[in-house]
């Protein structure tokens, strides 16, 4: 998952302390707030695409070989690395552990 920090810049658009901008708050509409959720989900949606494919292949597997080893469709797989679909559940956990101790959890995997 990306991680994004700024810093805000009291000098540009000065806020009271625990106060929010009302008027920009009122300004927003829902279609923006749509917008944004579409642009947070594909984000998210290429970050667990790229995590996917990155444990594949540190694991040096074929999308074939992969979808074999731990027992998921091969649809699945490239769907996952496509974005089309993200790992959920304990799909997403047996990425995590893939990709922190591979050796065993392929071993286990047997």
């Amino acid at each position: 998952m990306k991680m994004v920090r700024f810093k805000l810049d009291p000098a540009v658009q000065p806020l009271p302390a625990g106060r929010v901008n009302v008027s920009k708050l009122k300004d927003t509409s829902e279609a923006d707030l749509e917008a944004q959720q579409r642009l947070d989900d594909a984000a998210s949606a290429h970050d667990a695409a790229a995590f996917a494919q990155r444990v594949r292949k540190r694991l040096g597997l074929t999308q074939l070989e992969f979808s074999r080893r731990i027992d998921v469709s091969l649809d699945t797989i490239r769907n996952w690395e496509q974005g089309k679909r993200s790992p959920t559940g304990a799909a997403r956990a047996l990425l995590r552990v893939l990709d922190k101790a591979p050796e065993a959890s392929l071993e286990a995997l047997r």
